[in-house]
């Protein structure tokens, strides 16, 4: 494993991406300015919309500058230099990230924080009619979209959500509740057709027991059709085809707004960073930085935590950036290499608070389940309270 040695005056910290654990590190660092670093934070946009939020803004709780990271604004306040461009590789050997407008940016410690993507792969036509959940900012906008034009049907529209993980339950559900606050799920005498597939033959089969109940419970209650033991293999503007796992046999799903939540699949050019990976995403130790390279660090759903792997969830970049940003500290007051850095252990289990459409909420922890009006109220609040937190 390579090790970081300090590079001249300033030590160039470059942070690239806008997710959760980077905004909370900028804010760390605007409340306490570290000495001797000249800060870069790298992302496509200003903003950056909150995981958490998503499926309350799909079910209309929320407006959209409601779930939108203000990184422009956090940067300034931390000092850092703001390039928005799309990274397209990391040149280890030179030390800069590569750019699609802008010149290779130079660094001594690199932080990389760029999410996963939902893109079903292996068919064209899922690729260009099939809209993946992740990046968010995509979604939100085509749902907001899509609304508009359902409004203009003579007929309650048809909807399919690909992908049956906690995502896809919660994101199928708020399109439910949706379509019935916008009076387009009766019209005409139809009913709207939400389906929810997953190819598995079981939700969440590795789940507590008390939690799958309470989901499928929950979906009935909505009205969101559950397809399982299929997986989708093309779609166009109108439909999406399915396999059945078991017998090969297909089906054709009408289907005006088909979502992918399936498929966690990581950015494409980590694969030519030389980094060692798991699966696509950047193997890291218990202090954040790659196995192979101590200048690189890692965190958010694009890194894989060798030391302690998980499922990927908000939870844990939240809970990283008060260790990454330790450790950038340490590393930049240090003028040797191997100075000592935190660790970070995640915890086993964590409350789930996993929303239903309406302003009620599934908690679920230590194998129970409780849905509630009051479970929501503690998500909106701590949500609210998250993004609070950012602004100063």
């Amino acid at each position: 494993m390579s090790t970081y040695v300090k590079n001249g005056e300033a030590t160039k910290i470059v942070l690239i991406g806008g997710g959760h654990c980077h905004a909370l590190t900028l804010k760390a660092l605007a409340e306490r300015p570290e000495p001797g670093i000249a800060l870069t934070l790298i992302s496509p946009e200003p903003t950056a919309p909150y995981t958490g939020m998503l499926p309350g803004f799909v079910a209309g709780h929320y407006q959209r500058e409601d779930l939108e990271i203000d990184l422009e604004t956090l940067a300034e306040r931390a000092g850092a230099r703001l390039i928005l461009d799309r990274a397209l590789g990391v040149d280890r050997e030179s030390r800069t990230v590569l750019l699609h407008d802008n010149a290779p940016e130079p660094y001594d410690l690199l932080s990389i924080n760029i999410g996963i993507s939902s893109q079903l792969a292996g068919v064209p036509a899922l690729a260009e009619h099939v809209i993946p959940a992740k990046p968010l900012g995509r979604l939100a906008e085509r749902w907001t979209t899509f609304l508009g034009r359902a409004k203009l049907l003579d007929r309650p529209p048809a909807l399919c959500v690909i992908g049956g993980g906690v995502g896809g339950i919660e994101l199928a559900m708020a399109m439910a509740w949706r379509l019935r606050r916008e009076g387009l799920w009766n019209r005409g005498g139809a009913q709207a057709v939400l389906t929810l597939v997953e190819r598995g033959d079981a939700l969440l089969p590795s789940g507590p027991q008390a939690l799958r109940r309470r989901l499928i419970g929950a979906l009935e209650r909505a009205g969101v059709r559950l397809l399982l033991g299929h997986e989708a293999t093309g779609a166009d503007a109108g439909s999406v085809r399915l396999r059945a796992m078991a017998s090969g046999q297909d089906t054709v799903l009408p289907s005006d707004f088909t979502v992918a939540t399936a498929g966690a699949r990581p950015q494409a050019w980590l694969a030519q960073t030389g980094l060692a990976l798991h699966d696509g995403f950047i193997a890291v130790g218990p202090t954040l930085q790659s196995v192979d390279d101590g200048a690189i660090f890692a965190v958010g759903d694009c890194a894989h935590m060798t030391h302690a792997p998980r499922e990927k969830a908000g939870v844990y970049a939240v809970r990283q950036a008060p260790v990454l940003t330790e450790n950038l500290r340490r590393l930049a007051r240090s003028a040797e290499p191997g100075a000592e850095l935190m660790p970070y252990t995640p915890q086993s289990d964590y409350l789930k608070l996993i929303t239903t459409g309406g302003r009620e909420a599934i908690a679920s922890k230590w194998g129970l389940a409780l849905r509630s009006h009051l479970s929501w109220r503690i998500k909106d609040r701590i949500d609210r309270a998250f993004m609070r937190s950012l602004e100063g």
